[in-house]
């Protein structure tokens, strides 16, 4: 049964860790925005358009965010607790000290069951944003040679030359992975293709490879082909490519097959894979972390917290950017990579939780 203790100790991680989660990415939408504004209002975007994109890239910023929210609501709540005697009220009660953020330690589950949601629903909001502040934007002209696109549904697009100016393309292989005989994968290769806004692209000299299982290949050549999933228009195929941050989990990895296949390095998108996962993760792993920190809190009060909480953000953020840029150079499995700071920080944080007095 849930006791009137741990609700009370519940709603004061909760508020704070709110306040947080959506503090700081506000602040950072303001920043933006301050920086930006003059832009937008050039690109002609209504007021109404500009607030509906920063609505959109709130996923994203609170992502990032949310390990540093767990560790700010417990520095916090516990310290708050601390300083009013009411953890030593609890222990003189029987209570122990981990049985007494319990409440905490839920609150940390949930922050990482939101970030796994977070993780997946922010490249469908960026999406949108990124309609919103580019599609008015034209950039005829410019060529791009020799890259690859991930679209909708799983599709990746390996592209030789894309001609914006005469909507037309060299050299693209189309692939999406499937799940079996009623889902198979297919790979669509052509020599050409040309956009017409009325059916998409046109693609012409190829061969279309249906492969259901690993024994089976069936072919089609084809002298033209229209694949009614790929509707994307020049412009979209230069502007709004998306980056590993902006796909899902399970799309990145169909991404990363594909690129593996073309030999592509693919550590530093492996590292930005298992990030998906490890961030959330990290809520908890923060927690061990900070709780018995936050304990000595009444040393240096409210400034004590706010110090201890920002220097371990920074060095956990730089930790992240450390080992991402080692992964990717392959020095490190890219797996290990995503996970270390975590690691430390788990490692760090069992320690002290174990020596805490309870």
């Amino acid at each position: 049964m849930v006791r009137a203790l741990d609700r009370y100790v519940f709603i004061e991680f909760w508020k704070i860790f709110v306040a947080t989660a959506l503090g700081f990415p506000i602040l950072v939408n303001i920043i933006d925005l301050t920086d930006n504004l003059d832009k937008y209002l050039g690109q002609h975007l209504t007021w109404g358009r500009i607030a509906l994109s920063y609505l959109y890239w709130l996923p994203d910023s609170m992502f990032m965010v949310l390990p540093a929210a767990v560790l700010f609501a417990t520095v916090f709540a516990i310290g708050a607790l601390t300083r009013h005697s009411e953890i030593t009220a609890a222990k003189a009660s029987g209570i122990s000290f981990y049985r007494f953020i319990a409440p905490i330690f839920v609150g940390a589950v949930i922050a990482t069951l939101l970030g796994l949601v977070l993780g997946e629903l922010a490249p469908i909001t960026n999406k949108r944003r990124l309609e919103i502040l580019q599609g008015d934007q034209v950039n005829f002209g410019n060529d791009r040679y020799n890259f690859a696109y991930a679209a909708d549904g799983g599709r990746v697009y390996k592209i030789g030359a894309l001609h914006l100016v005469e909507s037309s393309l060299e050299g693209i292989v189309i692939e999406r992975k499937g799940k079996g005989p009623d889902y198979p994968s297919y790979v669509v290769s052509a020599n050409s293709g040309r956009y017409k806004p009325a059916t998409g692209w046109v693609l012409k000299a190829g061969a279309l490879h249906i492969i259901p299982d690993t024994l089976h290949n069936l072919t089609f050549s084809f002298d033209s082909l229209v694949d009614r999933h790929f509707t994307e228009p020049p412009k979209q195929l230069t502007l709004a490519q998306k980056a590993p941050t902006d796909m899902g989990f399970r799309e990145l990895g169909r991404f990363i097959a594909s690129m593996e296949r073309s030999g592509a390095d693919v550590n530093e998108l492996r590292v930005e894979r298992m990030l998906k996962i490890a961030i959330p993760i990290t809520c908890i792993v923060i927690l061990l972390f900070g709780a018995p920190l936050a304990t000595s809190t009444q040393r240096g009060g409210a400034a004590y917290g706010v110090g201890l909480s920002l220097a371990t953000t920074v060095i956990f953020l730089m930790l992240i950017q450390l080992t991402k840029g080692i992964g990717g150079k392959g020095m490190i499995p890219a797996d290990l990579a995503a996970w270390l700071p975590s690691i430390i920080f788990g490692l760090v944080g069992a320690v002290l939780f174990a020596r805490v007095r309870t």
